[in-house]
């Protein structure tokens, strides 16, 4: 496979599982749906919150849809095994390539070989990557139960190129804080990246 050696893109969109699992010891175990819900549209624009549908956790741990959506958009709830608090929503074309991520996982096929079974799936033709199609990831250190407000909150954007150089694009592979750069290039991973300062981006 001539892209066994690219880098992997670290995105909780792209490591949760679906199937039921261990009970999680994280301050957002066990969240009802109304919490997950708040907490993960806030990765969205503003104005595509109320639409957006809505994935997390039930209470056996299972990963189901806990909402419905009326726009293109489908945000996560924080993954309750993770030590880190992230939600991210991404556009409904990536979905086909997040689930087949999520089912990857679940049979123990992860890292590299995750990543490389799904390049060569897409450039089978039978796994899409829709050129141009954004997630949006937002981190943070916790949240407070009462408002929902994520504490720390960063916004960043992930847009999805596949097989993007910067011969093609214009935009640099060198990483850059403030301003887009191109992550993977030449791969059917490829995609921009737009990291702003800590404290920008919401």
């Amino acid at each position: 496979m001539r892209f066994a050696s690219a880098r992997v893109c670290l995105s909780a969109a792209l490591l949760a599982v679906s199937a039921p699992r261990v009970a999680a010891q994280t301050a957002w175990s066990g969240l009802d749906a109304a919490t997950q819900i708040r907490l993960a549209v806030q990765a969205a624009p503003r104005e595509m919150r109320e639409g957006a549908a809505v994935q997390g956790y039930d209470r056996s741990g299972a990963f189901v849809t806990l909402r419905e959506g009326a726009n293109d958009l489908l945000c996560m709830a924080p993954d309750p095994e993770s030590t880190r608090f992230e939600v991210s929503c991404h556009h409904a074309g990536l979905e086909p390539f997040f689930a087949r991520g999520r089912e990857l996982a679940a049979r123990g096929i992860t890292g590299q070989d995750r990543v490389t079974t799904r390049w060569k799936e897409w450039e089978e033709g039978r796994l899409p990557i829709p050129y141009g199609s954004v997630a949006y990831v937002l981190t943070g250190t916790g949240f407070d139960a009462a408002t929902g407000a994520i504490e720390d909150a960063y916004l960043r954007w992930v847009i999805y190129t596949p097989m993007a150089t910067t011969a093609s694009t214009g935009i640099s592979e060198q990483p850059s804080t403030g301003g887009p750069w191109l992550m993977m290039a030449g791969t059917p991973g490829a995609h921009v990246m737009i990291t702003p300062p800590n404290g920008g981006g919401r």
